[in-house]
Parts: structure tokens; sequence; C-alpha cells
């Protein structure tokens, strides 16, 4: 989107920090007297005017005033958020001052849920951190007497080790056989069984099962992510009406994980709206941090909220969370 003028730019932050506050549609005048707009009402109504013509602001009613549209919330995030107030500052304090005292992972996450839900009045969620699937890389094998040796190491340096019984007579294809592994995994990026080679059968049918019955490198069992605040989503104005809030509650309990995607590394990420890829919170605003543990896990913080939210507020307290279980962590 194109810069909007000073003027414009003004009156947009001006009209999403009243519906933030008030939950009600806007004017002109009221914005000048509010805000001390240094410009009379008829050039506000110009400007809020030129606003919704750029689809950034609409009109809930003819005779209402102007809110906020999703496309308004977007412009205001990437263009004209202000610095977190003092509240986020001490949060920020309070959270450096966290030691790693729980006694167990959970206990902290939610405790620090809590505080999020607590500081802000919106849902939390924060996810344990989760390795992503290791995918095997190198191959290794080693004859010791009857036995064969096996070291296997994937692509995020998760290593495994193996003891098998060498097959009767196949003790000479050993260093063939890793060397066909080798060319596998150089070439393909996995091991071809079916391309196996009819002399390597005997000792590679041995490696073939010791590894798939193992299911060394399958992808770990996610932890369902801590969530708090429920009650504070369904009790916003915004999702009064059942038919709005079975969505986001079905989603809930099917897969909370799902409010949070995030596939790549994300650092204060804002979904608005239809931006999110669950069409439950497409009535919501999401805003998530990524943290990583020390064995290399990412976990992620996250606040779910009707599109009216303290945004600058909300990223502040994500990204504070973010840090301290980075911190304690590592």
């Amino acid at each position: 989107m194109k810069p909007l003028p000073r003027r414009q730019q003004e009156v947009l932050q001006a009209t999403v920090h009243h519906y933030v506050d008030t939950i009600e549609p806007v004017g002109s005048r009221a914005l000048v007297q509010r805000f001390g707009i240094k410009a009379s009402s008829a050039t506000v109504r110009s400007a809020m005017g030129a606003l919704e013509q750029r689809g950034l602001l609409t009109q809930p009613h003819t005779s209402a005033g102007r809110v906020p549209s999703p496309q308004g919330y977007r412009h205001y995030v990437d263009c004209l958020l202000p610095e977190p107030g003092a509240g986020a500052h001490h949060l920020e304090r309070e959270l450096t001052q966290l030691s790693l005292r729980w006694a167990a992972l959970d206990d902290l996450l939610l405790q620090l849920a809590r505080r999020l839900t607590d500081f802000t009045g919106l849902m939390s969620l924060i996810s344990p951190p989760q390795r992503s699937q290791s995918n095997l890389r190198t191959i290794r094998l080693v004859r010791s007497e009857d036995r064969l040796l096996v070291m296997l190491v994937g692509d995020s340096s998760q290593a495994h080790h193996l003891n098998l019984r060498l097959p009767h007579g196949s003790a000479g294809q050993v260093e063939a056989l890793e060397r066909w592994t080798s060319d596998q995994l150089v070439q393909a990026g996995q091991l071809d069984w079916s391309c196996l080679p009819q002399q390597l059968q005997s000792c590679g049918r041995a490696l073939q099962d010791a590894l798939e019955n193992g299911n060394l490198f399958q992808r770990p069992i996610e932890q369902a992510p801590l969530v708090h605040g429920v009650s504070r989503l369904v009790a916003e104005p915004e999702f009064s009406d059942s038919a709005r809030v079975r969505p986001l509650l079905d989603l809930m309990d099917s897969d909370p994980a799902a409010f949070v995607p995030a596939p790549a590394w994300s650092d204060g990420r804002v979904w608005i709206g239809r931006e999110h890829p669950e069409t439950a919170l497409s009535r919501c605003s999401v805003v998530q941090a990524s943290y990583r543990s020390g064995d290399g896990g990412v976990g992620q913080v996250a606040l779910i909220g009707p599109m009216r939210m303290a945004y600058a507020t909300a990223r502040a307290a994500v990204n504070s969370v973010a840090v301290t279980l980075e911190r304690l962590l590592s």
C-alpha cells in the first residue's frame, strides 16, 4: 500500500486507539476533541472518507461513525504502531528476575501464560519447544567379530548407535555396503532398498530391518501447548454470538497448536483476521513470537484476541516472554 499522507496517518491511528478503548464507532468531532488533532472536524471527516475509500476504515451503519477494517489494523501494525507503554517495560523487568525454579517445564509455561493473560486481558498460548524431524545423513559401519556396529547421524546432529548380529558369511559385505549407503544418501537423500545390489542382500537386509523397526529418525510426538484465558476470549463483545465462538472452541479441543502456525522462525509476527490459515480465527488477531531451547527445539508464545486489541502491548509482551524462555532454557 502507498504511504498515507500525514493527516490520514494521524486519523487512522486515533481511530484505532479510540475503537480499542471504547468498542464504539467514532466520528470526526470526537477524534478532534479526544486526541487534540489540530484540524477542523471537516478536515478530519475528509481524511476519514479517504481512509474508507482505501479500505482502511469502514462504517458499520449508515448513520454511525467509522471503525478500523482488517486492512486498517494491518497498516496500523506495519506502519503506525507506537512504542509500548510503561506497563510493557515493567513486565520485561519483572521477567528478567525470573529463574528456572519450577518443578517442571509445564509449570514454568503455565505460570508465564497466566502472567500474559493477566497483563493483556487476552488468551495466551505457549507451546513447549519441539524439535524438527531429523533425516538420516551419514551411516558408518564397523565389523567387530560377529557383530556389526552402526553409527547413524541425522541432519540436526542427532546420533544413534546400533549393535547388530552380523549374518553368517556377510563379513565381506560391510565395506561395500557402507559405500552403497553413502552414495544413496548423497545422491537421493534417502536409502532406496529396492536398489540394493544382490551381492549385499544378506548384510543389507539386516541393516534395513534394524533401521525400519527402530524408527530412529521419526518426528517426535508433539506436546500440546499450554493455554490460559479462554474465558477472557469468549467474554469479548465480538464473540457474544455463540455461532462466532463455537469454531474457536472446536479448534481448541481438536488442535490447539493450530493457533500458532510457525513452520519457520517467527519474531513478533501478527496475524490479522483472514490472514491466519485457520478459518476459525478469521475474526481474531494472533500475535506470536518464537523461542529456541538449548537442544535446538523451537516453541511459540502467542496472544489471541479480537482484532480490536492493543497491538503494541501484545507484541512487546510475547517478545518479552519468548526472550525469557530462551534465556532460561538455553
